[in-house]
């Protein structure tokens, strides 16, 4: 289980406060895809909080205590059926950027042979950047431009 200063859990319970619960634990209890879909979220957002279903109180904090330690997060909150943990996030993988989406990628392009089938398609590899897109006929288009309400601008929003 991971140990935090009463300030960095307090900086974390703020924080905390504007989240949505990711997890949801009903009736059944703690089974191993729940275990697995928030050791993913912690993963992803090294905050979260998970909403346990159910009026028994130690049963909430033993399922508070066992996802502590099997996952090696810290408890930062338990108010009522919400249970707040924190486990920083694991480093990305090398050659996966945290951006992901945005930047250059590499795309292949593959076109049908101009001859009725008797050659091979062409394949190329092109560099395309975050705003551009792949046509269905293998050619490069940017994304237009996002549209604006001519009422709107009238009212100056």
């Amino acid at each position: 289980m991971l140990k935090l200063t009463s300030i960095k859990r307090s900086e974390f319970r703020s924080q905390a406060h504007r989240l949505n619960p990711v997890v949801l634990i009903g009736e059944d209890g703690l089974k191993p895809p729940l275990m697995m879909e928030i050791d993913r979220s912690m993963n992803a957002h090294g905050l979260i909080k998970v909403r346990v279903f159910g009026d028994d109180r130690e049963a909430r904090l033993a399922i508070y205590e066992t996802i502590c330690e099997k996952l090696g997060a810290a408890p930062i909150q338990h108010i009522g059926k919400l249970l707040v943990l924190y486990r920083p996030q694991k480093v990305a993988i090398k050659g996966q950027s945290e951006t992901r989406g945005k930047g250059m990628r590499e795309v292949t392009i593959v076109k049908p042979s101009p001859t009725s089938g008797t050659k091979r398609p062409s394949a190329t590899k092109v560099m395309v950047k975050g705003n551009e897109r792949v046509t269905q006929g293998g050619n490069i288009k940017r994304a237009k431009p996002r549209q604006k309400s001519s009422k709107k601008s009238a009212l100056g929003r």
